[in-house]
C-alpha cells in the first residue's frame, strides 16, 4: 500500500518539476536568443512533448490511485474510491486536452487570420491551462507526501 503512494508522490513531483522547468527555463531561452518564428519551431516540439507526457503520466497517476483504493478496501481500510487525487490528477489531464490538443489547433489558424480570436488571445488561455495544471499537479504531489492516514 505504502509503496503505490510513494511512487504517485514520485511521478507527481517529477511531473511538477518537468513542468516548471518547460515553464520557467526551456520555453523563454529560445525567445531570449532567437528570431521569434525561429523560437517558435524549438519550442513547439517541447510543448508537444510535454502534452503526451502530461497525458501519460496522468493516466498513470489515475491507474496508482486506484490500485491504492483497491489495496487499502481490500486491507479492511475505508476509503472513498473518488477522491481529491483523482480528481487533481484528471483535472491536470482535462487541462492537458484543452490547453494543447484544443486550442492549439486553432492557434495555426490565428497565425494565418482564420480563426476568431486572436493568436495572442488564444496563446493566453493555452497559458492559463498549463498554469492551472502546474497548480493541480503541485496539489496532487502536495497532498501525495501527506501521512496516509490523512491521504483521501
Amino acid at each position: 500500500m505504502r509503496d503505490s503512494r510513494r511512487w504517485m508522490a514520485l511521478l507527481a513531483a517529477a511531473w511538477l518539476g518537468g513542468l516548471l522547468c518547460l515553464a520557467g527555463i526551456a520555453t523563454p531561452a529560445p525567445f531570449a536568443t532567437l528570431p521569434r518564428e525561429q523560437a517558435g519551431l524549438v519550442v513547439a516540439p517541447m510543448l508537444a512533448n510535454e502534452a503526451r507526457a502530461s497525458l501519460m503520466l496522468g493516466a498513470l497517476l489515475m491507474l496508482l490511485q486506484r490500485i491504492d483504493v483497491r489495496q487499502r478496501l481490500r486491507a479492511g481500510q475505508a476509503v472513498r474510491a473518488f477522491d481529491a487525487r483523482l480528481v487533481l490528477a484528471a483535472g491536470a489531464v482535462f487541462c492537458t486536452v484543452v490547453g494543447y490538443y484544443v486550442v492549439q489547433p486553432y492557434m495555426a489558424q490565428a497565425r494565418a487570420g482564420t480563426a476568431a480570436l486572436s493568436f495572442g488571445q488564444l496563446h493566453a488561455i493555452s497559458a492559463a491551462f498549463f498554469a492551472l495544471k502546474c497548480l493541480l499537479v503541485a496539489a496532487l504531489a502536495w497532498r501525495l507526501t501527506r501521512p496516509a492516514a490523512s491521504s483521501g
